[in-house]
């Protein structure tokens, strides 16, 4: 029986389109992003702050002057209303410290609030933190976790599969502390327009920002997120009328658990 005759370029075609086969079997993160994030930390750093610049500050700016607003109208100076925004860093525990001071709180009263309203951060961090590599995780972490705020956390959640993991940090680092940078400017703004703008707008100002996160995770493709946003919308409003104190506790657990459960079972039967 006779020989196939040997193709040298054929063989190397072959070898090629293996090795090809098996790069791309390697790299699941060959977006436009890690593309753009390759090079070094440097430029990571750079286009996190490049993206942070746009609608994320935009939404946290205008969050920002509507507490501002907020601070002046509940007798808070200056100083105190815009060191919430610096050291606290979450609107809703912002909200909660001068809502309590304006009703004469006690400290104690204020501190627990503020902390408990500050929980949500627990289980944001322990989701965001070990998408980081274990070599990335120095003590300036424990810095870089004050910029950790729904706006960062929701664009990490949906950009973090893109981005390269040696990357991530630095990504994170450079928007995060470009959002939690226009806080500043933006309590100081709300607070020395305070009385210029109606109150209607002030309130909805202090929305955009829950608004935004909302938005960014209607983009996220898992199907328990979005099946977690369709029965938090509809028993929301449902829950409120009957429980307004207790609302987004009983539509968390429930709704939450009844997302994760649906989501469950559909995988199961598919």
């Amino acid at each position: 029986m006779a020989r196939p005759l040997h193709n040298p370029r054929i063989e190397l075609g072959k070898k090629c389109h293996r090795l090809d086969y098996q790069a791309s079997r390697r790299k699941p993160y060959n977006s436009n992003m890690s593309i753009a994030l390759a090079q070094s930390n440097r430029d990571a750093f750079i286009a996190g702050c490049r993206d942070a610049f746009g609608v994320p500050v935009a939404v946290l700016l205008a969050g920002m002057i509507g507490f501002g607003a907020l601070g002046h109208a509940s007798g808070l100076s200056l100083g105190v209303t815009t060191a919430t925004s610096i050291f606290m860093y979450a609107l809703p525990g912002q909200v909660v410290f001068v809502e309590m001071i304006a009703l004469g709180a006690s400290g104690f009263a204020i501190a627990v609030a503020a902390i408990l309203t500050g929980a949500r951060f627990l289980p944001m961090t322990l989701t965001l933190v070990p998408q980081i590599p274990k070599e990335d995780r120095s003590r300036s972490l424990y810095a870089t976790a004050h910029f950790i705020s729904m706006t960062s956390w929701a664009v990490m959640m949906r950009d973090f599969g893109k981005i390269s993991p040696e990357r991530r940090n630095a990504y994170f680092t450079g928007f995060g502390l470009v959002c939690w940078s226009s806080g500043l400017p933006g309590t100081m703004i709300g607070y020395l327009l305070a009385g210029h703008v109606p109150t209607p707008i002030t309130i909805g100002l202090v929305m955009l920002n829950p608004l935004f996160f909302l938005l960014s995770f209607t983009e996220v493709k898992a199907q328990v997120n979005r099946l977690a946003l369709l029965i938090g919308g509809i028993s929301g409003p449902i829950v409120y009328s009957v429980s307004p104190s207790w609302s987004i506790l009983i539509c968390g657990l429930v709704g939450g658990s009844a997302a994760f459960l649906i989501d469950l079972s559909l995988k199961r039967n598919s």
